[in-house]
């Protein structure tokens, strides 16, 4: 038998659960907008973790084993994202010109392109939340944010988190 009351108190609103539900709804608009915009600007095939993917790669390229590690997967699981981002036109592989008997990853043109299309749209989505909420509400939001945040939560690994 269900017992009425407990029911009750699960679907009250005020009760703890909401919050990280309305933090992911939040994230998931943000992320939605953004890859819309990208979709129509030469990136179709762009999924959410490949922007982790991609700094993962930095400015500098990194071999998949280092790839995994800032990501926080198998070399593997690494190999794998690589590929698709190489099909896709996002990365490269190239001689390492510090030890020639290891592939260096690097980020292509069209990689760049994302990179930098994501930041343009990151920018223009946080500008209409402040339209919407108030420059001053939502710096408020943000510092509060922050201060809840653990020391280190800018991590790469946050895709692995969410699929593994």
């Amino acid at each position: 038998m269900v017992d009425e009351k407990k029911v009750n108190q699960v679907v009250d609103s005020d009760n703890g659960f909401e919050l990280p539900l309305l933090l992911f709804a939040g994230f998931r608009s943000i992320i939605d907008a953004l890859h819309r915009d990208l979709a129509e600007h030469g990136h179709p095939g762009a999924r959410p973790a490949y922007g982790f993917a991609l700094q993962a790669v930095g400015r500098d390229g990194a071999g998949i084993s280092e790839i995994g590690r800032r990501l926080g997967v198998s070399k593997q699981a690494a190999g794998k994202t690589v590929e698709k981002l190489e099909t896709l036109g996002y990365v490269e592989r190239a001689p390492d010109p510090a030890d020639g008997r290891r592939t260096l990853i690097r980020l292509t043109p069209h990689g760049v392109d994302l990179l930098a299309r994501s930041a343009e749209g990151f920018e223009r989505l946080r500008a209409e939340w402040a339209g919407t909420l108030g420059e001053e509400r939502l710096a408020a939001l943000e510092r509060d944010l922050r201060a809840m945040a653990p020391t280190g939560a800018f991590r790469l690994d946050a895709a692995g988190w969410f699929t593994g």
